[in-house]
């Protein structure tokens, strides 16, 4: 399936900016929603901005999306990567999106995948011609003539490795090309055309007056009443007594004689002329010595605590506060960051060093491997060490792990190398987030800030 990761950062443009038209769409598209809920406009304005860019989403404009709406980067980015119809790497002139699930899996979309990649390679590259890429995705919604793909924004079903061939050669041809079933099938109908529902008279009223003349034939035969029951009883009371009898008509007994009803039921009560609850019953019923109730269970929330919960658990992330009627203003340009650019390089080389070594070689083996430990102390200076946690990227179990490596100070983490922060980083089994998080900054920062 698709790998939904954002795009090397040496493919990431600095920013990203709606135009003047796409800008004014995307205000007429918050507008729809109340204000609180502009998170609602996500999908259509990353959406636009997939098609603003060339038909990819860049990470800059995630971050200009989310800036729009007031979210939280983090929140549009779990929408881009969920979906595979936003691109997250770039894509050729036809985006070829095969239906992997499945319908079209039974009906050859295995066959199709190996013609793509053998004419294309892998998925999530663009063609050398720039004119194709393809990916392949879930269900797509045309099960009726699988298998079939979508490319750019049309469906083309009813496929064969040769028909996709040619389809392929007359869209970067530039040639007109039959949008939808390839065999000629129309909207569901099965292979070889419609085979029920064809008799004409069944659409061309021709059938209305049969039907008309049944209905007043019916209407002029005299009423007849119903044969009153035997012995004059009303309906109900021969349910009544049909009931004491034979209580569970689809159930019947074993076979064996039985004297009286196997049950004592309302229905046999009432027919014996008694109540149709017992007087025990209704004491039992109403005994209050012991009750499964909880007298002392709190009150229901007042209707102010309810919203202020409901506001709280929201999903929408803190939204803005500029003026509705306002433009808000352009997000600063992103791109990829130092830290990204070195962490991306950081984990290649790792990785490659790595594979090298055995599959059981120890946390230390790793790290000697790929750079050089850090000098450490035997204990805190003063006995007081600093809150390593305080760096954004160390939670109480790194701090305790780098606590073991004798790091217990800002100043000494302000301090590590290159090969000091490959070590450490690899140490903990997560190379490149040191950089990615910039701990070496962070800790510079609040070293000297406590000086």
């Amino acid at each position: 399936m698709a790998n939904r990761r954002l795009a090397p950062a040496s493919e990431q443009p600095a920013s990203f900016a709606f135009s003047s038209e796409n800008a004014e769409w995307a205000k007429g598209q918050i507008d729809k929603y109340p204000e609180g809920r502009q998170a609602s406009a996500v999908i259509p304005l990353l959406w636009k901005a997939q098609e603003q860019n060339g038909g990819w989403l860049p990470r800059a404009a995630i971050e200009a999306v989310a800036a729009e709406l007031g979210m939280p980067h983090i929140r549009v980015l779990e929408v881009a990567t969920f979906y595979t119809m936003f691109a997250l790497e770039p894509v050729g002139r036809f985006w070829i999106q095969l239906c992997g699930t499945v319908p079209c899996d039974s009906c050859g979309s295995r066959e199709l995948k190996e013609y793509l990649q053998s004419r294309l390679g892998p998925s999530g590259h663009v063609s050398a011609d720039g004119n194709f890429s393809w990916l392949e995705v879930e269900c797509l919604g045309a099960c009726c003539n699988a298998p079939m793909a979508q490319i750019n924004q049309d469906y083309y079903e009813d496929l064969t490795p040769d028909i996709l061939g040619t389809l392929m050669d007359d869209l970067a041809a530039g040639r007109p090309v039959t949008i939808g079933s390839q065999a000629g099938r129309v909207s569901s109908e099965p292979k070889g055309g419609a085979a029920t529902l064809t008799d004409e008279t069944l659409f061309d009223g021709s059938r209305v007056g049969a039907w008309r003349k049944r209905f007043e034939d019916q209407a002029a035969k005299p009423e007849t009443g119903a044969k009153p029951e035997s012995g004059g009883k009303s309906e109900a009371a021969s349910s009544e007594q049909r009931a004491a009898s034979d209580p569970k008509p689809a159930k019947p007994d074993s076979g064996r004689a039985a004297e009286k009803p196997p049950t004592d039921a309302p229905a046999q009560r009432v027919a014996a002329g008694e109540t149709p609850v017992k007087p025990g019953d209704k004491a039992d019923a109403a005994d209050r010595t012991e009750s499964s109730a909880k007298p002392d269970a709190p009150p229901a929330p007042a209707a102010g605590i309810v919203a202020a919960g409901e506001a709280a658990g929201a999903e929408a992330g803190t939204q803005s506060t500029l003026p509705r009627n306002e433009p808000p203003p352009q997000p600063a340009a992103s791109g990829a960051s130092e830290g990204e650019a070195a962490a991306e390089a950081e984990e290649a080389r790792i990785e490659s060093k790595l594979a090298t070594l055995p599959k059981d070689a120890s946390p230390e083996q790793k790290a000697d491997a790929v750079g050089t430990r850090p000098a450490g102390l035997d204990g805190a200076r003063a006995g007081a060490p600093d809150a390593l946690t305080r760096i954004k990227g160390i939670g109480p179990g790194n701090e305790s792990r780098l606590h073991t490596l004798g790091i217990f100070h800002f100043d000494q983490i302000a301090t590590w190398s290159r090969d000091e922060v490959a070590w450490v980083g690899t140490y903990l089994a997560f190379p490149g987030r040191i950089d990615r998080e910039g701990w070496v900054a962070q800790a510079a920062t609040l070293a000297a800030s406590d000086k």
